[in-house]
C-alpha cells in the first residue's frame, strides 16, 4: 500500500505572511471554505481549540458570579433603533430577514450583530427593585456582521463569541465590572494563550457604538500588526434611558441602572496562529491545544512497541493530559511533520532501543528540543515540558513585541521607524483631539490602538500638532 505523501510545505511567513496564514488554517484542518461567501466551516480540530477557550473562560466567568443565558437570534428593527448611536454604528453591517416562509414580514428582523438591545428589553421586564440587581449574564452564541473583506477567524460574516451583559445599581459597580472583565481577558490571554497584551482605553472615535467608554486588550502579531483580542464596554445609563429601564432604590425612588457588555470571539484562534505559528505550522499553547501530547511509535512493527506506546498513552491520560497515539501506517517522519504542523506542544517517541533503555524521547514544539526521559518519570516530565512550551511561546511573543515597539516624538520619526524596522507598536504622545488622531493615520498609516493604563511621558507635546499632550497612545496597523 502506497504511503501518503509527506505534509505539504507551508509558504514561508517572511515570503508572504497572508498566504502563510491561509496555508496554516487549511493544512492544519482548522477551517474549510463554504458556498456562503465570507462564512467558514470550522472543522473538528479548529472547533476543539474553541471548545477549550470556551471551557476555560466559562469557568472564569462563573467564578466571578456570572450566569449563562440565551437570547433570540433576531432583533426587530424598532427595537434596534431605540438607541441612536448604537444603531448607527451597526447599520452598515446588519443582515436583515424580510420574509417568513413565503410571507413578507410586517416588520423586518435583524440577524443579531450583537445583543445589547435584546438584553435591554429583557431587563426592562425583569428589573424593578434594587433587590433585582445586579444581573451578571453571559451568552455563547453566533453573530452576523456583513463584512466586505473577510479572512478566516479574523473577520468573517458569521462568527462565534461570548457576549457578557450586566446591569448594576451604580456607575461605580458597572465601571468595576468593566475593568474586572478586561483583567480576566488579559489574564486568560497571558496565562492560557501565552499571548502578552496591552490593556487600555479606546479613544472616543474608536469606542463601541453607544458606549460611554470602551476598554481593550491589544496584542502584536508576528508580522508587527496589532490585533484587538477582547473588549469591555461601560454604557452608563444611556441604554437604560433609551429602553426605559428603571428600578426602585432603597429610598423607593425610581432611578436608572448602569450597564456593561464585554466579549471575545473566534478571532482569538487567528491571534494564536499569528502570534505563535512558524514556517512548520501551528504552535499551540498547551492550555487550549486539542492534543497536548502525541505519541509516535518508532519501528512499530517490532514486538512490544505498540503495546508500550499504548501503556504510555494510558498513563498520560490518567494524569489528565489530552493525548493521541498515532499508530497509523505512515512513517515516523511523516507523523513528525504532521503534528508539528498541527502545533501539538510535545511529541513523545518510543522505539525498541528506548524500551531497552527504559526511556522515551520528548520533543517540545516551540524549539524542537529533544530530551531523553526515564519512563518512570514520564508524567512529571510531560507536565514540566508543557509548562516549558507555554513559557517559551510567551517569551518569544514578548520579545517580538518589545523588538517591534518604537517610541516616537514626531510623524517623521514614526515613518522612519516603520520604514527601517517594519510594522509594530508605536508609542507616541497625543493631545486628545480627533483631528490629530486622523492626521496621524493619514500621514503614517498607523491608527490609535489604545490609551494604555500604564502611561509613560515621552514628551510634553502631541506627536502631530505640537500642542500640550494629554496622554501616551499605542498606535499601529491592525487586523
Amino acid at each position: 500500500m502506497a504511503e501518503k505523501k509527506m505534509v505539504n510545505a507551508i509558504t514561508s511567513m517572511d515570503e508572504d505572511f497572508a498566504q502563510w496564514y491561509t496555508d496554516i488554517v487549511k493544512k492544519a484542518e482548522l477551517i474549510e471554505y463554504t458556498s456562503v461567501k465570507g462564512c467558514m466551516a470550522i472543522r473538528p480540530y479548529g472547533y476543539a481549540i474553541w471548545e477549550n477557550i470556551q471551557r476555560i473562560l466559562d469557568g472564569m466567568f462563573k467564578e466571578t458570579g456570572h450566569e449563562n443565558v440565551c437570547m433570540p437570534m433576531f432583533i426587530p428593527e424598532s427595537l434596534l433603533e431605540k438607541e441612536k448611536d448604537h444603531v448607527e454604528g451597526f447599520a452598515p453591517e446588519c443582515a436583515w430577514v424580510t420574509l417568513g416562509g413565503s410571507e413578507k414580514l410586517e416588520e423586518k428582523l435583524c440577524v443579531r450583530p450583537t445583543s445589547e438591545t435584546l438584553f435591554c428589553e429583557h431587563y426592562s421586564n425583569i428589573v424593578h427593585s434594587y433587590r433585582d440587581l445586579p444581573k451578571l449574564y453571559n451568552q455563547w452564541v453566533n453573530v452576523v456582521r456583513w463584512e466586505k473583506t473577510t479572512r478566516p477567524f479574523l473577520r468573517s460574516r458569521e462568527f462565534l463569541w461570548q457576549e457578557g451583559h450586566t446591569i448594576h445599581a451604580t456607575a461605580e459597580e458597572a465601571i468595576e465590572e468593566t475593568e474586572r472583565m478586561l483583567n480576566i481577558y488579559a489574564r486568560f490571554c497571558e496565562e492560557c494563550l501565552a499571548m502578552p497584551v496591552i490593556k487600555g482605553k479606546k479613544t472616543e472615535s474608536d469606542k463601541f457604538a453607544g458606549a460611554v467608554s470602551t476598554y481593550a486588550i491589544e496584542a502584536l502579531m508576528h508580522d508587527g500588526k496589532a490585533l484587538q483580542a477582547g473588549t469591555s464596554h461601560y454604557f452608563g445609563d444611556g441604554f437604560a434611558k433609551a429602553f426605559d429601564i428603571q428600578y426602585a432604590n432603597k429610598d423607593n425612588q425610581l432611578v436608572y441602572p448602569h450597564q456593561t457588555s464585554w466579549g471575545v470571539t473566534t478571532r482569538l484562534i487567528g491571534a494564536i496562529i499569528m502570534t505563535h505559528g512558524d514556517d512548520s505550522g501551528l504552535a499551540l499553547p498547551p492550555a487550549v491545544a486539542p492534543i497536548q501530547a502525541v505519541i509516535i511509535p518508532v519501528a512499530q512493527h517490532k514486538e512490544g512497541v505498540l503495546e508500550k506506546a499504548a501503556e504510555l498513552r494510558d498513563r498520560l491520560k490518567k494524569a489528565g493530559l489530552r493525548v493521541k497515539l498515532d499508530d497509523s501506517e505512515n512513517s515516523p517522519g511523516w507523523k513528525f511533520a504532521e503534528y508539528e504542523m498541527k502545533g501539538v506542544p510535545i511529541r513523545i517517541e518510543i522505539g525498541p532501543k528506548d524500551i531497552e533503555n527504559d526511556q522515551c524521547v520528548i520533543v517540545t514544539r516551540h524549539n524542537g528540543e529533544k530530551s531523553f526521559i526515564k519512563l518512570e518519570e514520564l508524567e512529571k516530565a510531560a507536565e514540566e515540558k508543557l509548562q516549558a512550551v507555554h513559557d517559551g511561546l510567551y517569551q518569544k511573543a514578548l520579545e517580538n513585541r518589545e523588538r517591534r515597539t518604537y517610541s516616537c516624538t514626531s510623524l517623521d520619526e514614526i515613518n522612519k521607524a516603520l520604514e527601517e524596522k517594519g510594522d509594530g507598536f508605536i508609542k507616541a504622545m497625543w493631545c486628545g483631539e480627533e483631528a490629530c488622531e486622523d492626521e496621524v493615520k493619514a500621514k503614517t498609516g498607523v491608527g490609535s490602538r489604545c490609551i494604555p493604563f500604564d502611561q509613560e511621558n515621552l514628551s510634553d507635546v502631541c506627536v502631530c500638532c505640537g500642542k500640550p499632550a494629554k496622554c501616551m497612545v499605542y498606535w499601529g496597523k491592525a487586523y
